[in-house]
């Protein structure tokens, strides 16, 4: 899988770039041709996948890396209410249409809720080989992208304990409360905040400045590393926050070090790696058999992303 994965996604995006398209899009034409809906070859989808995630958090880590609390702050009065109007427009669309096509009000919800969110890594790369990742408009897009993690964080745990009410006959529904839901989220989503700003903020750089003074360049790669994904990991875990928000707070922790330079210049050529196969996990996924099926559909749904949006 890691062998065709590579290997189709280097000659589909060098195609891409010597015909002025962005690379990534020959990563997603790898990832369709290798998954289990085209005829020959079909890689693992599931290790993919996996492997893709090890991309997100050394992607996310790498930005935080880049970024303050007090970044984030400066841009929080465009990115809140911004990332709020925009999703709940989009998700609005997003059901009108569904149920236009003869859905059910909870199947069209969950449909414009998954067009409301950006993806966070299709948008960092685009902003990267752009350049303007650390410019103005690249930081409100980077605080507009924290804002809808959170917000899809809060909508995936409030989906089972809302999905009798939307019409769902699962089984495996929530019972409980829907306010002991809301709070328990917001509780541990305040609490990841709160353990990193208190205890990440002192101890992350102090772990990183004990194995620099190894002198060991291999444990210093070692240690960013297992920072990034071992923490988002942890976040995961213990705080239901997605990987990618575990390892973006991890990488603004690192910040406060010395050391956080030399960190991101060591953990890009993983990074880089690993999120190619995030677009290649994310192609295999894609059945392009749609397209001659439900053609409109597929039209009217990429309308409310392009113009929606």
């Amino acid at each position: 899988t890691i062998a065709a994965g590579f290997g189709l996604a280097l000659v589909l995006g060098f195609i891409a770039e010597k015909i002025n398209v962005p690379a990534l899009v020959g990563y997603l034409l790898a990832g369709i041709i290798i998954g289990p809906s085209t005829p020959g070859f079909h890689a693992d989808v599931d290790i993919a996948i996996q492997l893709s995630e090890i991309g997100v958090m050394l992607l996310m880590f790498g930005v935080g890396l880049h970024f303050s609390l007090k970044d984030l702050m400066a841009v929080k009065r465009i990115a809140v209410p911004g990332a709020i109007v925009q999703m709940s427009i989009a998700t609005l669309l997003g059901t009108m249409l569904a149920m236009s096509w003869g859905w059910t009000f909870g199947e069209g919800l969950v449909l414009g809720l998954s067009l409301s969110c950006a993806s966070t890594v299709v948008l960092l790369k685009g902003l990267e080989a752009q350049g303007v990742l650390d410019t103005m408009n690249g930081r409100i897009a980077v605080g507009w992208l924290i804002v809808e993690d959170l917000a899809t964080v809060l909508m995936l745990v409030l989906l089972p304990a809302l999905a009798g009410i939307l019409g769902s006959s699962d089984a495996a529904l929530s019972d409980a409360p829907l306010w002991q839901t809301i709070s328990k989220i917001l509780l541990q989503v305040t609490a990841f905040i709160a353990v990193m700003l208190i205890v990440g903020r002192r101890l992350f750089p102090w772990i990183l400045w004990q194995v620099a003074g190894t002198g060991s360049r291999e444990l210093f790669t070692l240690a960013t590393i297992t920072a990034a994904i071992s923490i988002a990991y942890g976040a995961a875990l213990l705080f239901s926050v997605s990987f990618a928000l575990g390892a973006f707070f991890a990488g603004m922790m690192m910040r406060e070090s010395e050391f956080s330079h030399r960190a991101a210049q060591e953990s890009l050529p993983l990074r880089d790696a690993f999120s190619v196969l995030f677009f290649v996990a994310v192609g295999m996924l894609f059945d392009p058999a749609i397209l001659i099926e439900e053609p409109l559909h597929v039209l009217a749904v990429v309308g409310i992303i392009i113009v929606g949006k």
